[in-house]
Order: structure tokens, then sequence, then C-alpha cells
């Protein structure tokens, strides 16, 4: 096994997740300090990512970038697309920052975006000196091509999730109609009207009410749960027209 790492081709990896205010994008730190003031520190975000391993197929890379950030395994995951024009490099931060790293100057990059409800997370990585949630409507500066590989990432989750069930990804496997309204508003940004919600979801199949309530802050009584079942989603006919309430 050859585990040494290949200069110029990486991996980015694009990790959503549902939070209280919406739907955040995961960012590290990107800090250098140089020591002439003719160069530019380097204090920014960047997506998480990493080389690829010689010896190793490219989603490893992806998976364990993905561990090293949020401490988890096993979520959604998507490659899709790549990244790799000569014109990546958008400042002179970034060939500061490439040349710190003994990287190429081109990188060619394989984009994954991961789902994962906030819920599954360990509250001290939320945030700190070198890791931040960002809403995806207020992006803080970001280094090389990194905010466009976050607005693909974005579009590709609101196209599939059309006509797939990538929303119950970004759910705990037990929610309320009002955590699965909220959601849809936070992935296309919009209002629905509640009721009209709650009429069309509970008409699902694959939707199931289990015997169970939950309470919910300034709510004046319990909510019902629910959880989302694949099996039955599989054996829906027209699944193209059903995912997303009208």
């Amino acid at each position: 096994m050859d585990f040494r790492s290949i200069s110029n081709i990486s991996v980015d990896c694009v990790i959503f997740s549902l939070g209280s205010d919406g739907i955040s994008v995961f960012l590290k730190k990107r800090i250098l300090h140089m020591f002439s003031d003719k160069l530019p520190s380097i204090d920014d975000w960047i997506l998480p990512g990493q080389n690829v391993l010689k010896s190793m197929p490219i989603e490893y890379s992806a998976d364990q970038v993905f561990k090293e950030s949020v401490g988890l395994e096993n979520s959604y995951k998507k490659q899709f697309t790549t990244f790799g024009n000569p014109d990546r490099i958008k400042s002179k931060k970034d060939e500061l920052w490439l040349k710190s790293k003994g990287s190429e100057a081109r990188i060619i990059s394989i984009a994954y975006y991961f789902l994962l409800p906030k819920n599954r997370l360990d509250e001290s990585i939320f945030n700190t000196a070198s890791n931040g949630w960002f809403h995806i409507d207020n992006l803080p500066e970001l280094g090389f091509d990194h905010r466009e590989i976050i607005e693909k990432a974005f579009q590709e989750l609101k196209n599939k999730a059309f006509s797939q069930p990538l929303i119950f990804e970004l759910l705990p496997s037990k929610f309320t109609l009002n955590e699965l309204q909220f959601a849809y508003e936070s992935l296309y940004g919009l209002t629905i009207d509640n009721r009209n919600f709650r009429k069309k979801v509970i008409n699902k199949p694959y939707i199931i009410s289990l015997e169970e309530k939950r309470i919910m802050e300034n709510a004046k009584k319990p909510a019902k749960v629910f959880m989302f079942s694949m099996d039955v989603y599989n054996q829906t006919k027209n699944k193209k027209s059903v995912i997303l309430p009208q």
C-alpha cells in the first residue's frame, strides 16, 4: 500500500446541515501569518479537503475528510463534479497557501457534498477557532473557488431533492411535520402554507405516523412524530411527483 498523497489531485467536501436558522455549511479556518509586510496575511475560510492517496479510492479520501471534520461516519454523500480550471487560484493568498503546503499550482479537485442533521453532531465542534458552521446565505470570505463549489453543491442538492428523498437526510430519523416543513422552506427559500402542507404530507404513504409525541418549545400541545420509510418509498409509483408538496 502506498499512502503517499497525489500532489495535484484532491477532494473538497461541502458538508450541509440543518440548524435552527436553516441550511448551514461547515468550513475550516485558513490562517498563515507571513514574516514580510509586503506579503498578505491569510485569515479566511476554506472547505475541508485533502489530497487523494495514491493507493486508495477517491471515495476513501472524502470519507476521511468528513470523519476528521465532524467526527462521524455513514452520512449521505454525493460526488457531484470536478473542478480543475487553471483560474482556481483567485489571489496571492491562494498562491502563498499552496506554497506553504508544498502543493502544486494547479489542483484538480473532486467535489462531494454530505448531508447530516445537526442533532448528530457534538456541540463542541459546532464553532471553534478553527472550524465553523455558516448559514448558506451568509458565507464568510472564502479562499480559492470554494464559494463556487458551495453554490454548485447547493444547487445540485435542490435539484436532486425535487425527485429524491434527500430532505430526510437533513432530518432526525423521527421528526415532526413542523420540522419537515422547515427543512423544505430552508432548502428552497419558500414560505409554505402550513395547512396545505400537512394535508398533502400526511397522504404520502412513505411518511409513517408513530405512536409517540414530542413536546416542542413554545407549543401549546405535544406534536405527533413521524418517520420516513425507504422501503415504502421504493414501492411507490410515480416517485418524481411525490417528494416536494406543491
